[in-house]
């Protein structure tokens, strides 16, 4: 605490930090005042008149929340005076408050409830009609069905300016015709919409997916990790019956601060598809049929015998996807060890593994150091929707006066000032992050690297050059998209040059919830193949865990082809999918249903035990691997619990996880020039896409439900063919091709169209990355 002041609340000393206020002070120490506008990561407004306190030498009682302290300032919290204050602000909220506690479904947490006990009358004197604000539609994630209750806090209004980026609603008219309103035609978008709800202080803004269907105290709470993204938020999964109902942000300021994105939200819905595996299923005579585990079991185990002995045990490949938990990668690498492989990997929409053995990507700092930076500069990311959470983050670092600067194939709207932006086509990126290190090398008269003479940099390329090479703290960070380049290697070497040459940290923001940890378990013991050479090989048998090909691997048309030339598909995935070319399902549990453990993008393990049963008879997946590997009759699977499992991988790498992630490969920056395309693709994973889970959450569908059946075209091939938005193009790529319902995009390079990835009516097209055709149907 800098520069201390001693004040006097209520007859206790605290010290408090100047320029804080008294609210803050009082909370900290754990005395209550009432209040309602306040939240501690919002503006102050002082609008409620709820907080209000007593300060010797004011004449008035002063809302304590606007009230800086002040050396030696005396405060009285609970006087006649202040009671009677509060008393009277608690009156005139409840004039045209409807009072239906019975059928609200904020009853039992919420704050106008709390303090009318303390606070209220038994008996209102107001005897006049009570306004009536009319219901909004507000989108198919938050209700805004009773904004009668609304109390002119104004949180939610603070929320999408200060913290969203976004100002979605806004305060309407004046006196007791004021309400909160949407702009007009428009619902919420914000991918973190679903926060509004949780800082509504009464119950104007609710949870459409939850609502009516569970009071607070009908539920039990456990600790969770989010699955999705690299960030790791913490998570409150909320149970009744043995099923999730509800999940609301965990607090941890050091990942997530107070705040989840949507699809940590709502993705819950998800868990209870209609798609949902419940009992193993194996293919006979092309005909699926239900079946007992120890009968799917002894299937596999026969099937990745024979395959072993008739083919060699390289004919055996693995597939994980990214949200699979530490102990499950683990197991699943032993098991293929075991049997004589190398063939696993998590990383299925990477296409250079050039530098593996040279580097373990991360984040490359505490999450938290973010907040702190002078400038950053982001190499293709989607970030909204790639880090939702993280992103409020740099949002935070930007409204402070930090440089955001930007390389990327969309001029994308990340509600954030970006000064300096390079837009290009994905084959283009190493040609313009060239120009950035050869601007570096020529302001600071270094000898320009070998392969780089003849490149002449841009305005754009100088300013960032420019505002890496000023004093402070910078960072460069590479986005998921960036990762799965086909030149990331290129990408990253001068990346690297760069952060090495400039002084900033290197980074990576990541893709899935365990990449880190799947990076680690891979880069442990024998070198693995990497999913690159898995998918391109046409293998004997797969093991899928947790992972759905045609939506979640580079090329799922190359992928789709390869598999129906096998001999055994095992699919371990708490869904139902590939089931044209898949020989057996065993039902996963998900993360709600098992205990495991994530390593996010900073190296930060987070463990978790399972909210509720299984589901029908999944089981956890480490247990399935644990059983498959005794049946196998392997070594070193005996173990009693998944802490056991992830206890041992820790001794195995000596427990330091930081020491084991590094993002320098110590490879010279290299720059091969490449001919631009006629028309590239851009993939966009939608928030929505992103995994099986949030695939199939019927709420979070409905947010992105235009995207479902689209393709982003820029206004150039638009004029050429004469495209207007909704009109049929056919888009072909390599051998596939399908028909999209166009929308002209004026952010998008001439020769770039946008593709939304991680969905079916684009599994049928060729890899991430390439040319492509579009042409009106």
């Amino acid at each position: 605490m800098k520069d201390p002041v001693d004040i006097e609340i209520d007859g206790k000393w605290l010290k408090a930090e100047r320029g804080a206020n008294v609210l803050e002070v009082a909370l900290e120490a754990g005395l209550q005042i009432p209040h309602f506008c306040y939240h501690k990561k919002l503006s102050i407004t002082a609008s409620c008149r709820m907080c209000m306190v007593d300060v010797d030498g004011s004449p008035r009682p002063q809302p304590s929340c606007a009230t800086p302290v002040a050396l030696g300032m005396v405060v009285h919290t609970h006087t006649h005076r202040v009671i009677e204050a509060q008393k009277a602000v608690m009156e005139f909220l409840l004039i045209n408050h409807p009072l239906d506690c019975p059928i609200c479904d904020q009853a039992g947490e919420c704050r106008l409830q709390d303090l009318s006990v303390g606070y209220g009358a038994g008996v209102s004197r107001y005897q006049e009609e009570k306004r009536v604000v009319l219901y909004k539609e507000a989108g198919p994630l938050v209700s805004m069905q009773e904004m009668n209750r609304c109390i002119h806090c104004t949180r939610c209004i603070r929320f999408g300016e200060e913290i969203a980026g976004i100002q979605e609603l806004g305060m309407l008219n004046r006196s007791d015709h004021a309400e909160i309103a949407l702009a007009v035609d428009r619902i919420i978008t914000s991918e973190l919409s679903g926060n509004m709800i949780d800082l509504c202080p009464v119950g104007a803004i609710t949870s459409k997916p939850f609502r009516f269907k569970a009071r607070n105290w009908e539920l039990v709470r456990h600790h969770a990790i989010s699955p999705h993204d690299s960030l790791g938020s913490n998570l409150i999964v909320q149970t009744r019956d043995n099923r999730v109902m509800r999940i609301l942000p965990e607090e941890n300021e050091a990942i997530n601060e107070c705040w989840i994105s949507d699809r940590d939200r709502f993705s819950y819905e998800g868990l209870y598809s209609d798609q949902r595996l419940t009992r193993p299923m194996v293919k006979q005579d092309n005909q699926w049929i239900e079946t007992d585990w120890a009968t799917a079991l002894d299937y596999i185990v026969h099937g990745l015998k024979d395959i072993r002995a008739d083919d060699g045990a390289d004919a055996i490949a693995a597939l994980a996807s990214p949200q699979a938990t530490l102990e499950e990668m683990q197991l699943l690498k032993k098991l293929m060890n075991g049997l004589g492989s190398s063939n696993v990997d998590c990383r299925l929409r990477r296409m250079d593994f050039s530098l593996d053995g040279k580097m373990t990507p991360w984040l490359g700092m505490p999450v938290t150091d973010i907040d702190g930076l002078d400038s950053a500069f982001i190499i293709g990311s989607f970030l909204r929707k790639e880090q939702p959470v993280m992103a409020i983050r740099f949002r935070r670092a930007a409204g402070r006066g930090a440089v955001i600067s930007s390389l990327h194939g969309v001029d994308d709207d990340w509600l954030m000032p970006v000064s300096h932006k390079l837009i290009a086509a994905p084959s283009q990126w190493p040609a313009m992050l060239a120009q950035v290190l050869v601007a570096v090398a020529a302001i600071k008269g270094m000898p320009i690297p070998e392969g780089f003479e003849h490149i002449v940099p841009s305005d754009a390329a100088r300013g960032i050059a420019d505002t890496l090479l000023e004093a402070g703290n910078h960072a460069i960070f590479m986005g998921n998209v960036a990762a799965q380049h086909p030149k990331m290697s290129e990408l990253h070497t001068m990346a690297e040059w760069l952060a090495k040459n400039t002084g900033a940290k290197l980074g990576y923001l990541m893709d899935g919830a365990n990449m880190v940890g799947g990076t680690l378990v891979n880069s442990n013991g024998p070198a693995n193949a990497n999913a690159g050479k898995i998918l391109k090989r046409c293998h004997q048998a797969y093991l899928l865990l947790h992972a759905e090909p045609e939506l979640d691997v580079v090329d799922p048309l190359l992928t789709r082809k390869n598999f129906f030339k096998a001999k055994m598909i095992v699919v371990m995935s708490p869904y139902r999918h590939s089931a044209d070319y898949a020989d057996v399902m065993l039902p996963i549990s998900p993360f709600t249903e098992t205990s495991g453990t994530y390593v996010n993008c900073e190296g930060r393990m987070q463990s978790f035990q399972g909210a509720v049963r299984p589901l029908g008879e999944a089981r956890p997946a480490w247990k399935v691997l644990r059983v498959l590997g005794n049946l196998l009759e392997l070594d070193g699977f005996e173990y009693d619990s998944s802490e056991d499992v992830r206890d041992a991988f820790l001794e195995e790498i000596g427990r330091d996880i930081s020491g084991r992630l590094n993002n320098f490969s110590g490879v010279p920056p290299v720059y091969t020039p490449t001919e631009p395309m006629e028309l590239e693709r851009l993939t966009d994973v939608s928030v929505c896409f992103s995994d099986p889970i949030a695939r199939r959450a019927t709420s979070l569908q409905k947010t992105q439900a235009d995207m479902t059946n689209r393709v982003d075209l820029p206004l150039a091939v638009c004029e050429k063919f004469g495209i207007k938005a909704n009109d049929f193009v056919t888009v072909r790529q390599g051998q596939g091709n399908v028909l999209l319902n166009a929308m002209p995009d004026k952010t998008l390079p001439d020769n770039v169209v946008r593709v939304y990835g991680g969905h079916v009516s684009t599994a049928m097209l060729g890899p991430m990355f390439g040319p492509l055709q579009v042409r009106p149907s």
